[in-house]
């Protein structure tokens, strides 16, 4: 069960069949670190996992997937009407206790849900089903244990259903009812995603301070720094003692400064060796400044689709960070991932990262010290297995 039992969390992502992976399942805690060789499929665990969560935001599949084909497994055969795709799935703990969601994907020779499938409480709470492929409809079938033990009624075929299912349940039963907040625990566990991958390239250059909310490349950093400063002391404050940490030479404070209507930019308070623009910093400490503000702040700061009607007591932000270690050396890496450490117990916040190699005894973030779930990838291509310390 997730944090006071409020929170819903996913706790399991399954790979059935997608790009590199088949036959995978990724165990996920609140700190999460995937581990792997270049080409071991890290950077597709993290897609398959934003894709979900864009799907349960109520985008169609075109928008999700540009270019289906790719996520096709190599090795996957087209049946005798020329059909290929993928399946992806997951696990959300909750209030209602586990629940599965379950996703096949047709992407040739069009692309289309072909069946969908949310259990949960020991029973099928959701499934649908192609039945007419020349018609753009899945039909579906909804748990009710009323009059009728289950509702059935056609649904898009470019829409996640269980998304879609409190636009069509009255919950007049319990079974009904069962299956509404089995399907709200699901879309807002997948909703409350950061996708995060900071670009130095674009870190450099003063931003307008109207930009206050955090981008996923971090380009904006300067003006969502300047808005942070002033709304919680502390939270700055233990942002700048992340980034003394982190950071080559005295750092007394992060500011920013610009013309009220102008750009902003960000600089390191250096004592008496002055101020340094973050523009001038390698690429190195600027991943690292802008994980560690995305690991101090929360929703109300990034730029995300996170669910309105859903308080944030009820939400764990996740944050999906590709190459979390990159460009960092080994000092930097030990300070972010004892700021991800200690971030995570808390309980409102839950990272899923990928690194080029599993943390070593003595880094924060790894094994008993934390609790962190590392899974390491094989290299055998065709199957991953993922192995959780």
């Amino acid at each position: 069960m997730s944090a006071s039992g409020l929170r819903p969390v996913v706790t399991e992502l399954r790979l059935s069949a997608f790009k590199t992976h088949c036959r995978a399942a990724f165990p996920l805690g609140p700190l999460t670190l995937i581990a792997g060789p270049s080409g071991s499929g890290k950077s597709g665990v993290l897609e398959a996992y934003a894709a979900l969560a864009r799907l349960a935001g109520g985008h169609r599949l075109e928008e999700v997937f540009r270019d289906p084909a790719g996520y096709i497994p190599r090795r996957a055969r087209p049946d005798g009407q020329g059909r290929r795709g993928f399946r992806i799935g997951c696990t959300v703990d909750g209030p209602v206790g586990p629940v599965r969601l379950d996703v096949a994907v047709q992407a040739e020779p069009e692309l289309r849900i072909v069946g969908e499938r949310m259990t949960g409480a020991g029973e099928t709470l959701l499934e649908t089903a192609l039945r007419d492929p020349g018609r753009r409809r899945v039909q579906a079938a909804w748990h009710t244990a009323g009059a009728v033990a289950v509702t059935r009624a056609p649904l898009p075929d470019d829409r996640l259903a269980t998304s879609l299912l409190p636009l069509r349940v009255a919950g007049n039963t319990q079974g009904q009812l069962l299956a509404l907040a089995a399907a709200e625990q699901v879309v807002v566990a997948l909703r409350s995603v950061f996708v995060c991958d900071p670009r130095p390239e674009r870190m450099r250059a003063p931003v307008p301070p109207r930009d206050g909310r955090l981008r996923g490349g971090c380009e904006n950093l300067a003006a969502v720094l300047r808005r942070t400063s002033r709304e919680c002391g502390s939270r700055h404050a233990a942002l700048v003692a992340a980034v003394r940490a982190g950071c080559t030479g005295p750092v007394e404070d992060l500011v920013t400064e610009g013309p009220a209507g102008g750009v902003v930019r960000a600089l390191l308070a250096q004592g008496e060796l002055g101020a340094m623009p973050v523009e001038r910093l390698g690429d190195g400490e600027l991943r690292y400044i802008a994980l560690a503000l995305v690991l101090l702040t929360g929703p109300g700061v990034l730029e995300m689709d996170a669910g309105a009607d859903a308080l944030s007591a009820r939400q764990a932000l996740t944050v999906l960070a590709d190459g979390f270690d990159r460009c960092l050396d080994r000092r930097q890496a030990r300070a972010l991932l004892g700021v991800a450490a200690r971030m995570c117990a808390r309980g409102h916040i839950r990272l899923v990262g990928t690194v080029a190699e599993p943390p070593v005894a003595d880094l924060p973030g790894a094994g008993e010290v934390t609790g962190a779930t590392v899974v390491n990838l094989g290299c055998e291509r065709g199957t991953r297995v993922p192995t959780p310390r």
